[in-house]
C-alpha cells in the first residue's frame, strides 16, 4: 500500500509501506545511517530507540537477517525508510528476509522513497521528529511528551557474562551485546547492571573497573544520576563508550550539546593525538562534548572527528579513565580501535601493582 514520511518541517515523502499494524503513524526522530551494510546491528542497537532510520545505501536487506548479528534481543528503531528492499536472500546464514523480520516486529518498512532527498533535509534543517503514515495529510502529528528511552533499554535485574579473571561491573544504559562480547574475550567476568545502580551496590561486586555503555536520547536525562556515576568511576578503573561518555563529562564538570544532525555510520575518521594516528570508526550519536567545557575541568581531549572536529573521546588527568564517542566494538563497522579494549584491561592490572606495592 501507499506509505508517507511525513517531516516536523512539512516536507512529506511517498513509497511504498509494509507493516502488519492497524494504527495509521508511527512516530520517532528521523536520522540517517551511511554503512552499506550492518542493518541488522543497527535495527537491534538500543542507542536507536524510537528513532526512525533512513538507510543511504540504496539497497538494503540483500543478505538478509541471521541467527548471530543481533545486538539485543529485539529491534528498537520506530520505523525504516530505504530506496529499495530486497525481499529475497541468498545468504547461506540468513533466517528471514528484511521484510519479514521487521513483519514480526510490527516495525513500519517505507520503501521506494528517494532517500537522498530525505537526507538532504536532514542535513540542512538538523534532525527532526517524524513519521510514518499510511494516511495522505498536511497535519503533522507530533507527541510533544518527553520520552526517557534508557529505562526502557536497560537490564532490570544484574545478569553476568564469562568466568575471566577480570571482574568488569557494566552499567547498562542501553549496551550492546558485542560490547559485552569484547570483554568476555579478553579474560573478563561481566556483570550487567542497571542504570541507576548505586556506588554502594558496585561495591560490593567487589569490581576490577567499570564499564559505563552507550545508550539513547540526551544525557542530560541522566542529570539525577551524575553524581553515584561520578562517586563511582572515580574509585574505578574505567572506559565509557558514547553514551557513557558523554556522562563522564557530565560527571567532571563539562557540558554536551546536540550535533545538527549526528554522526552514523562505519565510516567516521577519528585523530588519537596520544598516538598521533587516524582510524575509521562505527559511530552512532546525536550528543557530543562541548570542547569549550573542558577548559575548567580534570578532562582533556585525546581523540578527534577528522571531518567536523568534533570531540570524540577524553581522559582524566589523573584517574584512570578513559571514554570514546566512537564504538571499539564495532558490529557493524572496522575493528580499527578494538585496541581500546586492551588498554582498558592493561590499566586494570597497572592498578592492580600499584595498589599491592604501595
Amino acid at each position: 500500500m501507499n506509505g508517507y514520511l511525513f517531516l516536523e518541517n512539512g516536507m512529506k515523502f511517498e513509497g511504498q509501506l509494509t507493516t502488519s499494524s492497524a494504527l495509521e503513524q508511527f512516530e520517532g526522530e528521523v536520522v540517517f545511517y551511511t554503512g552499506m551494510t550492518g542493518y541488522q546491528e543497527v535495527l537491534t542497537d538500543p542507542s536507536y530507540k524510537d528513532q526512525i532510520v533512513v538507510f543511504t545505501y540504496p539497497l538494503i536487506g540483500n543478505y538478509g537477517i541471521n541467527k548471530d548479528d543481533f545486538e539485543s534481543k529485539k529491534p528498537h528503531v520506530a520505523g525504516v525508510i530505504v530506496l529499495e528492499c530486497k525481499n529475497t536472500t541468498f545468504h547461506y546464514e540468513a533466517k528471514y528476509s528484511l521484510k519479514e523480520y521487521l513483519e514480526k516486529w510490527d516495525i513500519p518498512l517505507l520503501s521506494h522513497v528517494d532517500t537522498r532527498s530525505v537526507v538532504k533535509q536532514i542535513r540542512n534543517h538538523g534532525t527532526m521528529k517524524g513519521y510514518i503514515g499510511n494516511v495522505n495529510t498536511e497535519t503533522i502529528q507530533t507527541d510533544s511528551i518527553e520520552k526517557f528511552p534508557v529505562s526502557e533499554v536497560s537490564t532490570k535485574q544484574q545478569v553476568s557474562y564469562g568466568r575471566g579473571t577480570k571482574h568488569i561491573v557494566l552499567f547498562d544504559f542501553g549496551c550492546k551485546k558485542s560490547i559485552i562480547e569484547s570483554l568476555v574475550e579478553r579474560d573478563c567476568t561481566v556483570t550487567v547492571v542497571p542504570y541507576q545502580t548505586t556506588y554502594e551496590e558496585v561495591c560490593e561486586l567487589q569490581p576490577d573497573g567499570i564499564v559505563l555503555s552507550n545508550g539513547p536520547g540526551d544525557p542530560k536525562q541522566l542529570k539525577e544520576y551524575i553524581p553515584m556515576i561520578k562517586k563511582t568511576i572515580s574509585h574505578f578503573p574505567t572506559l565509557a563508550i558514547c553514551l557513557g561518555h558523554q556522562l563522564v563529562a557530565l560527571a567532571f564538570g563539562a557540558d554536551t550539546k546536540k550535533l545538527r544532525f549526528g554522526h552514523r555510520g562505519a565510516n567516521q575518521p577519528v585523530y588519537d593525538a596520544k598516538k598521533g594516528k587516524v582510524f575509521i570508526t562505527s559511530q552512532n550519536h546525536s550528543y557530543v562534548v562541548d570542547e569549550s567545557s573542558l577548559k575548567e575541568t580534570s578532562l582533556k581531549a585525546r581523540f578527534k572527528n577528522v571531518n567536523d572536529h568534533s570531540i570524540e573521546g577524553i581522559v582524566h588527568q589523573s584517574l584512570p579513565i578513559v571514554s570514546v564517542q566512537f564504538h571499539p566494538e564495532a558490529h557493524p563497522g572496522p575493528i580499527d580501535s578494538s585496541w581500546i579494549f586492551d588498554d582498558f584491561i592493561d590499566s586494570l592490572s597497572n592498578v592492580r601493582r600499584e595498589k599491592q606495592y604501595a
